[in-house]
């Protein structure tokens, strides 16, 4: 997809009044990239998000011409999800709400569906390493999930290239 020449920006949500936005973000995403998840998971999911996974994280949300098209939420340093809608993924939301989470919400580890390549490439691109494995995720369904911590934080280039951070 062509990057939009509009600016993208990331900010705090400003309070439950968005969570319809972020559960729309949340569903185009997942629709996209989970195609391991069967419907009554996704839809269980789905109903929890607003009034259980939500509240329970700090959120950012990144905007662009005034439309919400991506989200992230961490807690304790941990980016807990990451979510950008479908049409706009591959122009630079996803890693700029990483680098946000990263920069000023001290996150270290994430945890990835280890049937979703997509997500797991990104975040080795991004400085992340496997450093271990549950055949499970949280909730005991069989999607087996990667745990991931940075290992040295890595920014893409104008060039669609990486570098490495300096210290």
């Amino acid at each position: 997809m062509a990057a939009s020449t509009e600016e993208l920006v990331v900010r705090p949500v400003e309070g439950a009044t968005e969570y319809p936005a972020l559960v729309e973000i949340w569903r185009s995403a997942v629709r996209a990239t989970h195609e391991f998840l069967d419907d009554a998971d996704f839809e269980r999911i789905e109903a929890a998000l607003s009034p259980v996974y939500l509240p329970a994280v700090t959120l950012v949300v990144a905007e662009r011409e005034g439309r919400s098209i991506g989200f992230a939420g961490v807690s304790e340093g941990i980016l807990e999800m990451l979510f950008v809608m479908n049409e706009a993924r591959g122009e630079g939301v996803g890693s700029a709400l990483l680098a946000e989470a990263i920069a000023h919400h001290g996150v270290t580890r994430v945890d990835v569906n280890e049937q979703n390549a997509g997500a797991r490439d990104f975040y080795l691109a991004r400085g992340f390493r496997v450093v271990a494995r549950s055949p499970l995720d949280g909730d005991g369904r069989p999607y087996p999930i990667l745990h991931l911590q940075i290992q040295e934080p890595v920014s893409p280039t104008v060039d669609g290239h990486t570098r490495r951070h300096e210290h």
